[in-house]
């Protein structure tokens, strides 16, 4: 598990940093909440296939489509979470810069990633545990 979780951060950083990138390069011209929502969904694809490959090490097409369906079920649960912190952030401050949004979905998307690989390890790709 602790090389699961050392190959899972790798690639959490890869995709949060292009999530972030993605994040911003929006926001100025879009609502917070849709450039959260395209940002996730853009790099979910890239999570689930490098987690699959690399974390889990899982190749071949073998149930290759049906661990991208499961993915975007993940990335859903991702998406409330993260979408819920901007929720309450402009609750609270509704004049938030997009720094400060770029910091609460960085610091909700610690939870998510906890679920995230929870999910992968137990549900999406329990077949590869012992790796």
């Amino acid at each position: 598990m602790v090389r699961q979780l050392v190959r899972f951060t790798g690639v959490g950083i890869l995709c949060t940093a292009s999530s972030l990138a993605i994040y911003a390069a929006l926001r100025p011209w879009i609502d917070p909440q849709l450039a959260n929502a395209i940002a996730l969904i853009a790099t979910s694809i890239m999570n689930t296939a490098l987690n699959r490959r690399l974390t889990f090490k899982i190749t071949g097409s073998k149930k290759r489509t049906q661990d991208h369906l499961h993915g975007l079920i993940v990335i859903v649960i991702a998406l409330v979470i993260t979408g819920g912190s901007l929720g309450v952030l402009h609750l609270f401050r509704p004049d938030a810069t997009v720094a400060e949004e770029l910091w609460t979905t960085t610091l909700s998307g610690f939870m998510a990633t906890a679920v995230r690989f929870t999910l992968l390890r137990h549900w999406i790709f329990r077949r590869a545990r012992h790796v």
